[in-house]
């Protein structure tokens, strides 16, 4: 048996043959296998979907408050075979079986909420619609609809402000908008309620703006205003309007001055006054009238209104990128209102301009040591001393050194950069590092060009030695041959190839050896020989000089030229044939060496101390003996006190006695007593002094000229 297997569909349009293959099989028997062939044919079925055609039927959830005939369910059948789809509404009939409902049923299929809407319940109504859809076909299919009310959770139509009073000017055009109520809930709608007729005003049912329609005149109008819910009208509230209409003040304020331009000074501190207008309404006075300051953010920060008076309310800062950025200028706009109806107002246009000030001393850099090679040309770059100013434009700095460019000082400053160069010679030898004095001057600071500030900044330059180098020529010694001219021509001999320091010192030649005769002569660094009548071979060894750099600093070397001139012979007329053999000559080199010692600089400095010391300590000793003899030599006391006097102005500390006290020590000299003197024999003596020949202490008494050994 063949069945159909249960939820298939069959498509007579997509498949209209099926072709099974059966297999049967006996104990004992071969298998048999045979083809059944199902054939469909196309047919119409009408059917319903399935929560519709179910025993429950399908289930519809609305609130209470819906609106009237809003449509709550719509059934769509659906055809199978033939034509596949949902059939036209217009070709079907649906009819409801079950009348004991308030739900409507059309012509189409939809179920509509009652005409005068669900009434309101605190409990879930239901109802339930058995529905039957037949075609014109006769094939028909049906179902059930369950529609559940639920109670519905909508707010009440309030209004937030039961009492409005609104102020207009005469002469408001028609449909200008004059006020606008707003009222809460659902689906609100508005109206104006009688007694008074809107022949002045009308309402906007929507959106709840009141207008006029027609130009306004001096009146006062009372309005009754009712918000209302469509759906259910019960839902309602109600509010009055109080619309006054007032005359018109048509002149505006007027204020002196019109116009405020004005120059400020950074430093302006914050709470000056910077104007006070004098502003007059219509009536002559200025007690009804409000100040108020408009235009961009930073004027309304920087600057404040107290009453009529413009006042500065934040630093004005002139050295900053905002203010550079605003072009330091400030505009803005005073607005003066008059109080009336309409309120007239006055615009007075301000424009501030803030003025630098110069405020801050420049600031020297940190660390300003520069290091230079002591073979740095003329022009060389040392450094750039960076100082700062913090007054606006920023850095703008004039550079100077103190004192005059020189031997002491071989550096200059670039005006305007700051930048160090080297105008003189250098020698680390002499001098290892110079301490320049810099003046920073700022410019451009401040409307007065005099008001400058400077400061001095140290800046050291330290020399950096350079090794020094010989000049190197390349070959060390040459030997040439040549052949001389005609007499008194000039004959080439060769060019010296020679490279100096690493400084690019430009080099100079000499012949300083082997032109007695002076037949050679050096044209830069090319050797040229003057041709004469000698008429045999001559060989010259020449010594080139190569000199550079310059001073102190002058390095040389001596190339040796060894130059065979082979004399010049008057062309003769050929003859026979002569083979002539030149011997081969073993090449002559002359090797001079210079021995030259360079002496360390501190080496000259401490020989050159140790000889002022010397002569001067020579000096001391033969002036020495030279008062000791004048002093033996003179017998007069008045000439020895007198010599003595200007001995002891030259030997400072040193005093020299008197003519009769040397006699007396000469007496006592073997009397010599050794060890410390008593106490009653020191009192004989008030002074003490060093004998200039011998250099012995001793003591003296200065009334009786005693004198003893110490």
């Amino acid at each position: 048996q063949v069945t159909l297997r249960a939820g298939a569909e069959l498509d007579a349009h997509r498949v209209n043959q099926y072709t099974l293959t059966l297999q049967a099989t006996c104990p004992g028997e071969d298998e048999v296998e045979e083809q059944l062939f199902v054939q469909v044919t196309a047919g119409q079925v009408l059917r319903c979907n399935t929560p519709f055609a179910s025993a429950e039927g399908d289930v519809v959830q609305v609130l209470a408050d819906v609106a009237p005939r809003t449509r709550l369910y719509t059934v769509l059948p659906q055809i199978l075979g033939g034509l596949t789809g949902f059939p036209s509404p217009s070709s079907l009939q649906f009819r409801l079986r079950n009348h004991s409902t308030p739900l409507t049923l059309t012509s189409r299929g939809l179920v509509l909420a009652p005409d005068n809407g669900f009434q309101p319940s605190k409990d879930t109504q239901t109802f339930r619609l058995e529905i039957e859809v037949m075609d014109h076909h006769g094939h028909n299919c049906s179902g059930a609809v369950r529609v559940e009310v639920l109670p519905s959770h909508r707010t009440r139509v309030t209004f937030s402000e039961q009492h409005q009073s609104v102020t207009v000017t005469e002469g408001t055009g028609p449909w200008e908008v004059v006020t606008q109520v707003r009222a809460s809930g659902e689906n609100v709608r508005y109206i104006i309620l009688p007694p008074v007729a809107p022949a002045l005003f009308t309402i906007d049912e929507v959106t709840g703006e009141i207008r006029s329609t027609r130009r306004l005149d001096v009146a006062h109008t009372h309005l009754l205003i009712q918000a209302y819910n469509a759906l259910h009208p019960t839902d309602h509230a109600t509010a009055t309007v109080n619309i006054t209409v007032k005359r018109t003040d048509r002149w505006a304020p007027r204020c002196v001055p019109a116009i405020f331009v004005t120059q400020v000074p950074e430093t302006k501190p914050p709470g000056s006054t910077l104007v006070t207008l004098r502003c007059t309404d219509s009536t002559g006075t200025d007690e009804c009238l409000r100040y108020a300051l408009e235009g961009p953010l930073p004027s309304r920060s920087h600057f404040c209104m107290d009453g009529p008076q413009l006042k500065v309310n934040t630093t004005l800062d002139y050295d900053s990128e905002a203010m550079a950025t605003m072009g330091f200028q400030f505009t803005a706009t005073i607005l003066v209102t008059a109080r009336g109806e309409p309120p007239r107002s006055t615009h007075v246009p301000v424009l501030v301009t803030v003025t630098p000030v110069n405020e801050f001393r420049p600031a020297c850099p940190n660390g300003a040591t520069f290091t230079v090679p002591e073979t740095a040309a003329f022009g060389s770059l040392v450094g750039h001393v960076a100082g700062t100013d913090r007054d606006y434009p920023l850095d703008s700095l004039e550079y100077s050194l103190e004192g005059r460019s020189g031997p002491a000082q071989p550096f200059s400053i670039d005006r305007h950069t700051g930048e160090i160069r080297v105008v003189g010679p250098l020698d680390s030898q002499q001098q290892k590092s110079y301490r320049l004095v810099v003046r920073l001057t700022d410019t451009h600071n401040d409307l007065d060009p005099a008001k400058r500030h400077s400061r001095l900044c140290n800046v050291s330059v330290r020399l950096q030695a350079v090794p020094d180098q010989l000049p190197v020529c390349i070959p060390e010694v040459q030997e040439l041959r040549i052949t001389a001219g005609s007499p008194g021509s000039r004959q080439p001999v060769t060019r010296l190839a020679c490279h100096g320091t690493p400084d690019g010192t430009m080099l100079t030649y000499a012949i300083t050896g082997g032109n007695e005769d002076g037949h050679f002569r050096l044209e830069g660094n090319s050797v040229i020989y003057l041709s004469s009548d000698r008429a045999e071979p001559r060989t010259f060894v020449l010594l080139v000089e190569v000199a550079g750099g310059s001073g102190a600093r002058r390095r040389s070397a001596v190339v040796p030229l060894v130059v065979h001139v082979i004399p010049w012979s008057p062309p003769v007329p050929p003859s026979t044939t002569t083979q002539h053999t030149t011997l081969q000559k073993e090449p002559l080199v002359v090797l001079q060496t210079e021995a030259v010692w360079h002496p360390p600089a501190w080496f000259v400095a401490v020989l050159t101390v140790s000889g002022a010391l010397l002569l001067a300590t020579l000096g001391c000793v033969a002036q020495s003996l030279l008062c000791s003899k004048r002093w033996h030599g003179e017998q007069d006391q008045g000439f020895t006190s007198a010599f003595c006097s200007s001995c002891s102005k030259q030997y400072p500390g040193k005093l020299f006695l008197s003519k009769s006290s040397w006699d007396v020590v000469e007496q006592s000299r073997g009397k010599e007593e050794q060890g410390h003197l008593p106490a009653s024999s020191l009192g004989q003596f008030d002074g003490r002094a060093q004998d200039p020949r011998t250099g012995r202490d001793y003591l003296f008494n200065s009334m009786t000229g005693a004198r003893r050994w110490i």
